[in-house]
Order: C-alpha cells, then sequence, then structure tokens
C-alpha cells in the first residue's frame, strides 16, 4: 500500500482564494469549470477550448482546497497530454504541482492498481506487460500446439480478436457461444483460454489486461473497490468519446463513490469505432449518471465561420448525436471551396498548384495539410510533390513507396526485368512463406558468394544437388520456375496486367487477404494502387525507374514540410489552409465501412467529414474526381453524398480551368462549360443521379438548401446522333448510342458503356 493512502487522506483544507486562472474563460467555460459537484459532462466541440477547461478544472478543485493532488483521479489517453495537462495546472496555479500520482493513461493507471493487488488476479507485482511480438509469438505456439493452420488462421488475427473481446470486458468465461466460432471453427474461446493461463504462469499480461484485471478486482473483491472509493475524490476524464467498453465499465465503478467524475469529449468527434470505441458511452452519460450537468462549449476560436457552418450543416445529418452548433465572433473568412476534378491525377495536380500559389504568397509549406480517407489516395499527392520539388511528410505511417508491401511488390517486379538482382531475391524468396527458412537462405548466400554467382543463380545450382531438402528445395523450384515464367510474359502483355498476375500467382494478394489484422485490408488497397498507378508508364523499366528516382530525391525542408496524413491521424491537429480530397461514393464514405457496420458506421464516417473540415482555421478545400481506374479500367464515380450535405451559405463550388483530365487532347477546357459543378440552384444532383441509373439507396434525390454540385446535362450542340462514332482521349474509340443534350451515352470498344459530355469527345481520327 502506498505512503498516500488512507492514512494521509485526512478532509480538505478550507477553500483557499481564486487565483487570476478563471480570468479570459467564457461563460460555459468557467460553468464547466465551477460545476464541480456531482457528474458534469463537457460537450467541447471542436476548437472550443477543451484542453483548457480539463487543466482549469484540475487547478480549481486544488487551488479551492476541495482536494489533494493525490485525492484527484485525472484520465488521458496518451501520455503527452498527462504531461501537458500537468504543466499547465502548474503555470495556472502558480506553483509546481507536485504529488499528482493518478494523473495519466487509462493503462498506466490501471498498471499501478494491478501492481498493487497482482495476487488477486493469480499474478505477481513484479509482472511482465507483454508487447506485440511477445503476444504473436506466444499465440503462434498455441495454434501450432492445436494443430490449425496458422496460415489461413493467424495469430494476428487471433490476436485482434483477444484484444477486442478484452476491449469489451470479456474474460473467457464470459465470452457469447457465437464468439468463438470467429477463429478456427470454434476454437476461439479455447485458445484464449489457453492463452490466458499461459500468460499466468508466465506472471505475464498484455495490455488488454491492465484494465480487465482491474475489473476482475473491483468486481469480485468489493472492499478493493472501496479503498479507490475512499482515495478518489474527483475523477476527470478527458475525451469520452473514445472509451471502449471495458474502459466505461472501469470509471463507472470507481465513480460509484463520491460520483464528482467530470467527463470531456465531443460525441461528434467519436471516430475510432473500428478499434472499439463506443460512441453510446457518451450518448447514454445522462441516463448513467442521473442528475448529471451537462455543459456545451460551442464558441470556437480555432476556425472562420464559414468553416464552422458547413462543418455544423454537415453533422446535423447524424442521428445519433447530443447536439451542438458551433460559433465563433471572428470573421466569416473565406465559404469552403468544392471542386469537380476529372480523375486523381488532375487531383494531385491542382493541389500541388494551389499549394504553390500559397507559398508564393509568402505562406508556410507547414501551414498546409492534406487529408486524405485512406493512405492509397497519397500515393498520387506524393508524386506530384516529388516531382513539383515540394517538401513533404507522411504524418502517421511511412511514404508510399516504403510501405512493406509496395517493398515486396517492387522486389518481384525487379527479379521479373533482372533476376540477378540479389537484394529483391533475398526479400521475397520466402514472402509469402515458401518453407525456406533462415538457414536456407545463408546456404544460398554462402555458395553465391564461393562461386561469384548470383543467389538466384546459386539456388538453381542447389535444387539440383542435396544440399537442400525437403519444402526449402520445393520452395526454391517453384519460386524460379515462376520468376521465369513472369520473365517470359513481360514481353507479350502489359506491365501492369503483369504485375497483377504476379501478385496474385506468387500468393501475395492472397497472403495479406487471409491476414484478418486490421492492417491487411489497407495493405490491399495499396497494392490495387499501386498497380492501377503503374498504367501510366509505357514500360516496367520506366515505372521502376521512376520509382528509383522518387526514392532518391531528397525533401529535406527544416520542418517546413506540408502534411499528408489520413483523416483519422489528424484527429487533434490544426492547419490554415486543408485540402480533403477523394469525397466520392465508394471512397469516402469508405464502402468497406458502410459494408461492415451499416448506418452506424455511416454516422462515423460523416463524423470523420467533420474533424477533417473542423482542423482548417482559414481555408478549407473539398474535391471530388468524376472518374477513378479502378483494375485498369476508368470508371464513373459519385461524389460523395457528404458533398450534398454541406450548406449552401457556407460552402461554394468553384467552376476551375484546366483540372478535368490529365492526358492530351483536353487545350480547349478553359473554353468549355464546367461539365462537373454548377451553381446551387440547379437540380444537377438530380440530373446526375437520373444519367447513373437513380440515386443512392436512402438517399434523396434532390435536398432543399443543401449543395447541388454536380452538373451533367446541358444544351448540346446537336452533331452527334447514335451509330455516329467517336474518341475519346481516356476510353478510347466508341459508337454512340443516345444523346442527351451534351450528355452522350457511349459504347466503348474497349472500356464498355460510358456517359460522357460531348465536349470530350471528337471526330474519330
Amino acid at each position: 500500500m502506498s505512503s498516500t493512502s488512507l492514512s494521509q487522506q485526512a478532509r480538505p483544507q478550507p477553500p483557499r482564494r481564486e487565483a487570476g486562472y478563471l480570468d479570459g474563460l467564457n461563460p460555459e467555460q468557467r460553468e464547466a469549470v465551477e460545476a464541480i459537484d456531482g457528474p458534469v459532462l463537457v460537450l467541447a466541440g471542436a476548437g472550443t477550448g477543451k484542453t483548457r477547461v480539463l487543466t482549469t478544472r484540475l487547478a480549481h478543485i486544488l487551488a479551492t482546497g476541495h482536494a489533494r493532488p493525490w485525492e484527484i483521479l485525472s484520465v488521458t489517453f496518451t501520455n503527452k497530454a498527462a504531461r501537458e495537462m500537468k504543466e499547465r495546472v502548474g503555470k495556472l496555479i502558480g506553483e509546481a504541482v507536485e504529488g499528482l500520482p493518478w494523473l495519466g493513461t487509462f493503462h498506466s493507471i490501471a498498471a499501478q492498481i494491478l501492481r498493487r493487488h497482482a495476487e488477486l488476479v493469480e499474478l505477481k507485482s513484479s509482472f511482465t506487460i507483454l508487447d506485440t511480438d511477445d503476444q504473436l509469438r506466444l499465440l503462434k505456439q498455441l495454434i501450432q500446439a492445436e494443430g490449425i493452420d496458422e496460415k489461413r488462421w493467424t495469430p494476428r488475427y487471433l490476436g485482434a480478436l483477444i484484444d477486442g473481446w478484452k476491449n469489451r470486458g470479456l474474460t473467457p468465461d464470459k465470452l457469447p457461444e457465437d464468439a468463438k466460432y470467429q477463429f478456427a471453427d470454434g476454437a476461439g474461446k479455447k485458445l484464449y483460454e489457453a492463452y490466458q493461463a499461459r500468460l499466468q504462469i508466465l506472471n505475464a499480461c498484455d495490455f488488454g489486461d491492465l484494465l480487465l484485471h482491474n475489473l476482475t478486482i473491483f468486481m469480485n473483491h468489493p472492499d478493493v473497490l472501496k479503498e479507490y472509493h475512499r482515495k478518489f475524490r474527483y475523477l476527470l476524464v478527458d475525451e469520452y468519446q473514445d472509451t471502449n467498453v471495458c474502459q466505461y465499465l472501469w470509471l463507472r465503478l470507481l465513480a460509484q463513490g463520491s460520483h464528482n467524475l467530470c467527463c470531456v469529449g465531443d460525441d461528434d468527434q467519436s471516430i475510432y469505432g473500428w478499434r472499439g470505441a463506443e460512441v453510446d458511452n457518451i450518448l447514454r452519460f445522462e441516463t448513467d449518471f442521473p442528475g448529471a450537468k451537462v455543459v456545451r462549449l460551442e464558441r470556437n476560436y480555432r476556425s472562420t465561420g464559414h468553416i464552422l457552418g458547413a462543418a455544423s450543416g454537415l453533422i446535423t445529418a447524424n442521428r445519433s448525436r447530443l447536439g451542438k452548433t458551433l460559433w465563433t465572433d471572428d470573421a466569416e473568412g473565406e465559404k469552403v471551396q468544392v471542386r469537380g476534378i476529372w480523375d486523381g491525377e488532375a487531383e494531385a495536380r491542382f493541389v500541388g498548384d494551389e499549394i504553390e500559389s500559397w507559398v508564393k504568397g509568402g505562406r508556410n509549406h507547414s501551414d498546409i495539410a492534406v487529408l486524405v480517407r485512406a493512405s492509397w489516395q497519397m500515393r498520387a499527392f506524393e508524386d506530384r510533390f516529388l516531382m513539383l520539388g515540394l517538401p513533404y511528410k507522411v504524418v502517421g505511417g511511412p511514404r508510399f513507396f516504403e510501405r512493406q508491401e509496395i517493398r515486396d511488390a517492387h522486389a518481384y517486379f525487379r527479379l521479373v526485368r533482372s533476376i540477378d538482382d540479389d537484394l529483391a531475391f533475398e526479400r521475397v524468396v520466402n514472402v509469402p512463406k515458401r518453407g525456406i527458412g533462415a538457414t536456407s537462405v545463408q546456404k544460398l548466400q554462402q555458395v553465391a558468394r564461393a562461386n561469384g554467382v548470383s543467389m538466384a543463380e546459386a539456388a538453381q545450382l542447389m535444387t539440383e544437388t542435396d544440399e537442400i531438402r525437403g519444402p526449402a528445395k520445393t520452395g526454391l523450384k517453384t519460386f524460379l520456375r515462376d520468376i521465369a515464367r513472369w520473365h517470359q510474359m513481360a514481353d507479350t502483355m502489359r506491365h501492369d496486367e503483369l504485375a497483377e498476375i504476379i501478385l496474385d500467382e506468387s500468393g501475395y494478394t492472397a497472403m495479406w487477404r487471409e491476414d484478418k489484422s486490421p492492417q491487411a485490408a489497407g495493405r490491399l488497397d495499396n497494392l490495387k494502387e499501386l498497380v492501377r498507378s503503374m498504367g501510366e508508364f509505357d514500360t516496367l523499366e520506366a515505372y521502376l525507374e521512376h520509382v528509383s528516382l522518387v526514392a532518391d530525391i531528397d525533401t529535406a525542408s527544416d520542418g517546413d514540410e506540408v502534411s499528408l496524413m489520413t483523416l483519422h491521424a489528424a484527429k487533434g491537429l490544426e492547419f490554415p489552409l486543408v485540402f480533403l480530397p477523394g469525397w466520392e461514393e465508394t471512397v469516402f464514405p469508405s464502402q468497406r465501412a458502410l459494408d461492415e457496420g451499416g448506418t452506424a458506421s455511416l454516422e462515423e464516417e460523416r463524423r470523420l467529414a467533420y474533424v477533417g473540415l473542423t482542423r482548417a482555421r482559414e481555408r478549407a478545400i473539398i474535391s471530388f474526381t468524376a472518374n477513378r481506374m479502378i483494375f485498369g479500367r476508368w470508371q464513373s464515380v459519385l461524389p460523395s453524398r457528404f458533398v450534398d450535405e454541406l450548406p449552401a451559405d457556407h460552402a461554394e463550388a468553384i467552376s476551375d480551368t484546366g483540372y478535368y483530365d490529365s492526358g492530351p487532347g483536353f487545350e480547349s477546357v478553359k473554353e468549355t462549360p464546367d461539365p462537373f459543378v454548377s451553381s446551387y440552384t440547379s437540380p444537377g444532383w438530380k440530373r446526375y443521379q437520373q444519367a447513373h441509373g437513380g440515386g443512392r439507396k436512402g438517399s434523396p434525390a434532390v435536398i432543399e438548401g443543401k449543395a447541388n454540385f454536380v452538373e451533367t446535362s446541358s444544351a448540346g450542340s446537336g452533331k452527334w446522333k447514335p451509330g455516329d462514332r467517336c474518341f475519346h482521349d481516356k476510353f478510347g474509340y466508341g459508337t454512340i448510342k443516345r444523346a442527351d443534350g451534351a450528355k452522350l451515352t457511349v459504347s466503348f470498344d474497349k472500356a464498355g458503356e460510358k456517359k460522357v459530355v460531348e465536349s470530350f469527345v471528337r471526330a474519330e481520327p
């Protein structure tokens, strides 16, 4: 028991005088700070001073003598936030804050409690906390012991399942009957039990156990729970909308003591459902804690009026929310700009040009962020930035060409071009696994060095001897035979088509498809984007040369860099200028999210759009494309439903020139009426839906008072009639089937039937 336990929990001293820390708070912020008795929910919108309220509240409790430092439990989601809070509290009350032992992350505080009571869950206080690698190694041993095919049922997938169960507060004995069938035809529960038993023998736990063991202790030992009820007079929780079920239950148990629980969060910024966060935790706060006071922080100190108006208007389409409207006393600023662009490459050109204009105007690269829904979208922007020499950084992950799956794919392609590329050979000779272990690879290296030949030649030699036997020998023969076959195919096949065949026939695509980890889907999307981008080059050699040049470019910028990141990684950040590209159906909202989660996932996607908009301080620019190349074929795509939900009072469609096609033959586009962007008053969205076979499921054709950005129908020239032959720079040769004003339905010889604007086709050359 700590020296600061019950014996030191004397009654608080009489309140001291208030310091000047309350000066400068707006009325709602001050209300949230001073409402220290009973449960309080602070609904803090984006940019409304959430951190200031939380730290000032903590300082207020200390400065007025309502509690001593060790009587306050303050929970954050990151160690950085905990450090910042401690520093700011010290500055607010004008003295160093010592002994805040219960200020930290959920896991760090749970670890403290668990070390004090480890014996109650049959551990020793010296228990170790496994990292991910140790956890996967242990799970692999258990899967192998059960004779389960670990290639189909991977340790990573089992680890993700167990982590999800722990996030929901489920020990093996509480696992629902159907849950065990999520792994290896019913082996899930048995393996979970074996895993927990093995951890106990090792005197270890994983991160999920820290809170889960706390729950077990509190529920099975009421005397221990009462001890912490007496200990914690006040509880403060940051980012409450991001809590999972286990964290929620942990907080509820601890709050039963004093009931002085203050949770700060924003239901409109709950975007982590995919990793276990439950937005319902914040939505039912008043039900869970009867008599709770709810304080809404709606005055924004970050963004302009139009940006806030656009974000607030968009998020009102969500039904599962408590409701608030952001506002500001600052200038209205520019309206949110929405631009329709021909394709992804043109979109990247547009963003690059806008960035150059911004910097020429005296601003910095570091003022700018490009926020994408999925990492595969970064490739086009990275290519463009490197070509222009724009300094940039990828936040929250590696650059596109540095990603594991991209490097692996490139290694295969390099081998097809040159079988003597030893670095490529070594990288993928056993990826996916072919039974060629480290010992066999070392033998190959030794033979190659001794004979002055490449590893491929050494492999060919060793398959004709008995020095390598069994699966390794079979695997090497198959690998060499495949490389040779693909090399021959390269003479008669387009390189992007060959790339897709290589990834499929090698088993590389299947490896990630069978991997059930959360990252696997993103890796598959990146591989699709890789194959798609290869089609822009004439040959495989040209593509690989481009990759080599890109990798060799020095982008050092002394920190003045454009930030390129996913929308999830942008939460908590802010920039003067924010680009939001790819607002198209199936991209954003993500088709995968909709397929897996339905309406709940759609609302989370919309919250993600809200988060993206509210990262912008001065300007926000949304763009969508009319076409995407998918599996080597151009396809028309719909603008995101979120585009249509933007209020016209705060967003405007900009009729741009020069960005509607990335290929030759469109020199006259500047004189052509904008084919994608219309005024708000036209029924463009309705006509676009009609042109594409009707509207989206669940989406009205025309929404009153909303922005209608897409225009495809206008008076045509009348020169086209059914049966005429035409040519399109993207889709090639075709035959006119129907002419509806300026909109043509064309049956293209290779691309199939498409609807196009007549200004983009010409007579067959």
